[in-house]
């Protein structure tokens, strides 16, 4: 999506994708080893009953169905951070997933007249719509890319 075409309020759906097993464990052996995220053995004995999602898993989940649905062809170049994130509920192999974005703000910045910022907060829900992660973002997109194209 162009910067333009978005708007205060504005819902927009992503997804939905399956988490399978061997990605889940692939991803917490690279970046988050720890055992309940690594060892589906001890992890059906621990705290989860079970194997879960590292929360950086589902983070890069969201991120990228963002890309996809919405970042692909846009002016997007960057993010500042990201405000909050919560996971509410574990995610567990074989989940279905989707995400639920909402515009917060869209503005050109006071200082640069080149340079928009949306503000946007993404919800990732489960097949049974229990919601699994929130997040607020700003994202910073190049508008000198519209007049370079036209």
């Amino acid at each position: 999506m162009k910067f333009n075409e978005f708007r205060n309020g504005q819902v927009i759906q992503a997804g939905p994708i399956v988490i399978e097993e061997q990605e889940m464990l692939a991803f917490a052996k690279q970046y988050d080893p720890q055992w309940f995220h690594t060892d589906p053995d001890r992890a059906s004995q621990g705290r989860w009953g079970g194997l879960i999602g590292s929360g950086w898993l589902t983070c890069s989940l969201a991120m990228r169905m963002v890309v996809d649905s919405v970042l692909t062809g846009s002016e997007s170049f960057g993010s500042p951070g990201v405000d909050r994130i919560r996971w509410m509920l574990p995610v567990r192999p074989g989940d279905t997933l989707r995400l639920e974005i909402t515009v917060d703000s869209v503005r050109v910045s006071s200082s640069r007249d080149d340079l928009g910022i949306l503000r946007w907060t993404w919800r990732m829900y489960n097949q049974r719509d229990e919601q699994v992660l929130e997040l607020e973002a700003t994202s910073m997109f190049d508008l000198a890319l519209n007049e370079v194209q036209t």
